[in-house]
Parts: C-alpha cells; structure tokens; sequence
C-alpha cells in the first residue's frame, strides 16, 4: 500500500519543502562574493603570522568562521580548511626543527627518525583541531556581536 500525499496536512507539506529549500540554499554558492577557501587562506595566515602565540591556530580558525558566516557546523568545517593550510608550514618548520634544532638542544645526532611521525601527528592535531575549534567559537562571537 502506497502513503497517498494528498491525505496529509499542508503543514506536513510545507515542513517538508522546506526542508528541500534549506537543502538547496546550502548547496548552492553564496552571492556576497565570499569564498570559503579565500577566507580559509586569510585565517592560516593570521595563524602562520601569530603563531608565536599560544593557541594561534584558534585565532586563524575565528577569523576564517567570522568572515565566512553560515553556521557553527559551517564555521568549524571553514576552520579545520584554515588548520589544514596552517599545517603545511607547521610541519615545514617541524621537520626543519628536527633535523637543525633538536641535535642541539637534545646534545645529540638529533631527533629519530621513527619520532617524526608521532611529532606530525600531534602538530596536526594541534594545528587542525585547534582551528576548527576557532571556528565554531568564530561563528558563535558573529552571532553574539
């Protein structure tokens, strides 16, 4: 036996298509002329630029989410993109670190080999994480401000 649409509310209907357009609103690109990987590349450079400072990366992930807009969801995938450009140099100056800066610091031939991979995984689940962690606390300070 087939439902027969005709019989339910035209509140049900409209719930229902509405929830189609909110699909298609986020599928299709936005007209304010704002790019999500052109605001991801702004937020890895405020990071890459204040990485000095602890927790910088969540600091490239706001800016990323605030210029983006959408919702938090939105504003933490925008983020982790942001993380995903900051970890390239990350891991640049990591491995340069590790071959150049531990031998001395260490007294020794310098960081093993087998450590690096260990050393890359936790700067990019710091560098990542923390970004789209600043993107959701980006997207929440648009909403409060």
């Amino acid at each position: 036996m087939v439902p027969d649409d005709s019989l339910r509310s035209d509140d049900t209907l409209s719930r229902d298509h509405s929830r189609h357009d909110d699909a298609r609103q986020r599928d299709t690109p936005r007209d304010d002329g704002s790019s999500t990987v052109l605001n991801a590349v702004i937020g890895a450079v405020v990071g890459v630029v204040l990485y000095f400072i602890p927790l910088s990366t969540l600091l490239g992930g706001a800016t990323t989410a605030y210029l983006d807009g959408g919702t938090r969801t939105d504003g933490a995938k925008a983020g982790a993109l942001a993380g995903g450009f900051m970890f390239l140099p990350v891991a640049f100056f990591t491995l340069v670190g590790g071959l150049f800066f531990f031998p001395f610091l260490l007294g020794g031939p310098g960081l093993p080999v087998s450590l690096w991979p260990l050393l890359l995984g936790f700067s990019a689940v710091y560098t990542v994480g923390l970004a789209a962690l600043g993107g959701y606390l980006g997207i929440y300070l648009k909403e409060q401000l």
